[in-house]
């Protein structure tokens, strides 16, 4: 569907809220599920079907349809986005299937970074980690994929608050009060200082992730390295973020 048929269905369903044009609705933007739960899946693994994720998306996509103001000019791909990504992970968390060893050995994770960075003033590396845990360094990046799971979600959750954010200021108001510009460029400065803290290709990853949205897959073509080893670096760059960020992590989507 071209960009006049979508605006003339969305004027027709904001006259009058037909299901037969809430369907239509449905089926257009049907492949924004797939697409969002398809890169939720990649860190849930076998632990839930991609069509679970695709049916939890689906409510968001209804739920994002009812809601839409389609006047106020804002892209409703982004704010879809928000409601599908918030409907899943809703649901995950209800169904709460993370083992308690896994969060047990995120928190003695997080709780290796926060000792050794008080000690040398400075992030520390996986060596510096892993004597810190008593484990091999092998075994610590076997523990980073196993609680990769537990930084995604709760990376989404700030990026889903930060970004509901942005979008709910940019319906209520044109501009930004001074005091707000200030805190956004103290904020800024924040989290350039937090990137500052990965390794180039942590960052890269980071970047071409969340702001190009591109794929593990397609990163890993870009880097001329395995998928796999994408997926750690990615785990670790959010392991270091969540810890620099804390309660700030949703600076990366204004960022």
């Amino acid at each position: 569907m071209n960009a006049e048929s979508k605006q003339k269905l969305w004027e027709d369903y904001a006259k009058k809220k037909t299901p037969e044009l809430q369907e239509k609705i449905i089926i257009e933007y049907a492949g924004l599920v797939k697409l969002v739960a398809g890169r939720l899946s990649m860190y849930l693994g076998y632990n839930v079907e991609y069509d679970d994720l695709v049916g939890y998306g689906t409510f968001g996509l209804i739920d994002a349809i009812d809601k839409f103001d389609y006047s106020k000019g804002v892209k409703f791909e982004t704010y879809a986005s928000l409601r599908i990504r918030g409907a899943i992970l809703d649901q995950i968390r209800k169904m709460d299937w993370i083992p308690r060893s896994i969060r047990q050995k995120q928190r003695k994770i997080d709780l290796a970074y926060q000792n050794l960075e008080l000690k040398y003033g400075r992030s520390a590396n996986d060596e510096e980690i892993a004597f810190e845990l008593e484990i091999s360094v092998d075994e610590l990046e076997t523990w980073q994929c196993q609680t990769k799971v537990t930084n995604i979600i709760s990376l989404d959750e700030f990026m889903e608050q930060g970004a509901e954010t942005k979008v709910e200021q940019s319906l209520t108001a044109d501009f930004d009060q001074p005091d707000k510009i200030v805190e956004k460029q103290e904020l800024k400065e924040l989290l350039v200082k937090t990137l500052e803290s990965l390794t180039e290709k942590e960052k890269k990853v980071i970047i071409l992730y969340y702001y190009e949205e591109l794929t593990l897959k397609e990163i890993s073509r870009i880097l001329e390295v395995s998928e796999s080893r994408i997926s750690q670096l990615h785990t670790k760059a959010l392991q270091k973020m969540k810890m620099k960020l804390g309660n700030n992590m949703e600076l990366i989507v204004s960022y």
